[in-house]
């Protein structure tokens, strides 16, 4: 027993003095707890909608009344025209445009059941499925509280007016065309920030680290000449990932080839500033990867490829905002199934920019020309 108690007592002294790893046994449950409990939901509410209304009646108020009420939509300020509107939803600021068209009073009181067109940004299906359902029952009840009196007739009809859904951008709603694209950024992040991460921890353990201390090279350039390699195969990683969504899954690459690449070099410098730097804090590699899974849960949790991004609450959004995998997903499927252009995607580039800037400023600062 005596021998046992020895045993025991020395493995507790090591979780003391390694506290990364019992931070991380204490931390990831607690963080998975935390993201699964608040805020995931697979039921997103408070959605952004436009609204283009070609008239000014009591049944068109009504109708933009009842949606502003509904837990399922936010209305977003009235664009101008219905080009601005059409930007917003390719732009991913909106997901549902709904158009009231010119005399749609006029034809409900001659009981000619006018059409109402929702377009939805439907290249993640989930989280405009229950919105959509929701909305058919919502315009009917708004209508028939104004339907009286002498009009109290096309009420009992099925339906006064006719709903036309147009789901863009992916209109079978395929989960592969979500999820497809969202792997890209998945595969980099995961590989990436891993390999760099264990970097420089490796050539502490294998005694190496003294050849680079004595090379005349400034760390800015030593992080340098460990990143660009890696940069390459990311590349391969893209080629692989976007040849197999094309020919394997159907998956449209409808947008600007050569600007989807120029996006991925930034999402690539930005997830291997991120593994320098935890290089430069882990000391040996076992820590790297503890880093790297710390960061990793949060980015596919937070970031809108598991789920919707619309349905976490504002402190989880504000968390998966910083996160470059978040804004990465939004300009892969907005190339791929939007066609978007250097406008549309520069709101999502640069806060990758900004936040490589930083990682890398960091990175710097810890990275130090001594063994210590």
């Amino acid at each position: 027993m005596h021998r046992l108690l020895a045993v025991l007592a020395k493995e507790f002294i090591q979780m003391r003095r390694d506290r990364l790893t019992f931070a991380m046994m204490v931390g990831i449950p607690i963080m998975q707890l935390l993201l699964f409990g608040f805020a995931i939901n697979t039921d997103p509410k408070h959605l952004p909608t436009a609204v283009v209304s070609a008239e000014s009646s009591e049944f068109s108020r009504r109708l933009i009344s009842a949606m502003s009420n509904s837990d399922y939509f936010d209305l977003q300020p009235a664009p101008p025209t219905i080009d601005a509107a059409r930007q917003m939803l390719e732009r991913g600021d909106v997901l549902f445009l709904l158009r009231i068209p010119a005399q749609f009073s006029r034809d409900l009181v001659r009981g000619q059941r006018p059409q109402l067109l929702i377009e939805i940004d439907a290249t993640d299906p989930v989280a405009s499925g229950n919105a959509m359902a929701a909305l058919s029952a919502l315009v009917d009840q708004a209508i028939a509280t104004e339907l009286k009196g002498p009009l109290s007739g096309l009420a009992a009809r099925a339906g006064p007016i006719e709903l036309r859904v147009q789901r863009r951008y992916n209109p079978e709603g395929i989960t592969q065309f979500n999820i497809v694209p969202g792997l890209m950024g998945v595969i980099l992040t995961m590989t990436l920030i891993m390999q760099t991460g264990l970097a420089i921890a490796r050539e502490r353990e294998r005694g190496t680290m003294e050849n680079l201390l004595a090379m005349p090279a400034r760390p800015l350039e030593i992080m340098i000449g460990k990143l660009v390699p890696y940069i390459l195969v990311a590349y391969i990683q893209v080629t692989v990932i976007l040849s197999a969504a094309h020919f394997v899954f159907g998956v449209p690459i409808l947008g600007s080839i050569p600007l989807l690449l120029l996006c991925v070099l930034a999402f690539v410098i930005a997830n291997l500033s991120v593994g320098l730097l935890f290089s430069t804090l882990a000391k040996n590699q076992m820590q790297a990867m503890q880093m790297t899974f710390f960061f990793f849960l949060p980015s596919i949790l937070l970031s809108g490829f598991m789920f919707p991004f619309r349905g976490m609450p504002g402190w989880a959004q504000n968390i998966g905002e910083v996160l470059p995998l978040t804004h990465f997903l939004r300009i892969v499927r907005g190339i791929l199934l939007k066609v978007n252009g250097p406008a549309d995607v520069w709101p999502n580039l640069w806060p990758l920019l900004v936040f490589t800037l930083v990682v890398v400023a960091l990175g710097a600062k810890r990275f130090r020309k001594t063994l210590d």
